[in-house]
């Protein structure tokens, strides 16, 4: 199979074993694809089929059992911890099924998280928060902590962290999940224009309306493409 190797996302023949001897599962089994800059790609498929495996893969938050995943034509499997740390701080935007927003810390502090491990100034932080929890119509609840709001509201903010430091390859998890149809709308549009803007999207979703955003579909069944 041919690939575009100046794609941002890469994953040629990767397999993920969990378990050992006979318990050994593979949640997946040479799975190639490619995103490209500017794209946004649905990765759809039934629950238990590799998605969220795939998306830690090319996140690097998990290495792969064999084959490599390329971001910005490195090879990950090759990239020493310092390295693997630089991407997903500067290069990444994962947001996650489950939100992971610190409780300590409030909604901005949550938002902000991307910026300060970056060591930007505080007076761009500010101004870049603002925005980001603009964009997202969470603004009112910048101090607010992530126990006293709703689900919707910590997944409108796990994504204002996702992006804020416009990273070049956005990872989600069902993004819209949590959301009604109004603000499922607000986050679809905020994730179509980041792809239009030349970063490279892919959307995990059980939702036909994320889907029909998107510029292509990748459908996982047992681990495997199969269209």
């Amino acid at each position: 199979m041919s690939m575009d190797t100046s794609a941002p996302v890469r994953v040629c023949d990767v397999r993920k074993m969990y378990g050992t001897g006979s318990a050994q599962v593979a949640a997946l089994n040479g799975v190639s694809l490619t995103v490209g800059r500017g794209e946004m790609v649905a990765l759809v498929g039934p629950s238990g089929c590799g998605k969220s495996t795939l998306l830690n893969l090319i996140g690097c938050i998990d290495v792969p059992t064999s084959g490599e995943v390329y971001l910005d034509g490195k090879a990950v499997g090759t990239l020493n911890d310092d390295a693997l740390t630089r991407i997903r701080r500067d290069r990444i935007g994962t947001i996650f099924q489950f939100f992971n927003l610190l409780p300590a810390m409030t909604v901005a502090e949550n938002a902000a998280l991307p910026l300060l491990l970056q060591g930007v100034a505080r007076s761009i932080i500010d101004e870049r928060v603002a925005r980001a929890l603009k964009q997202v119509d969470i603004a009112a609840l910048a101090h607010a902590y992530p126990a006293q709001i709703s689900g919707g509201q910590m997944q409108r903010a796990a994504i204002a962290r996702a992006v804020i430091h416009a990273p070049s390859i956005v990872l989600a998890d069902e993004p819209t999940g949590s959301l009604d149809s109004r603000n499922g709308e607000a986050v679809l549009r905020l994730l179509r224009g980041l792809a239009d803007d030349g970063q490279s999207l892919l959307v995990a979703t059980h939702a036909n309306e994320v889907v029909s955003a998107c510029d292509r579909i990748i459908v996982l069944q047992d681990g495997r493409i199969v269209a």
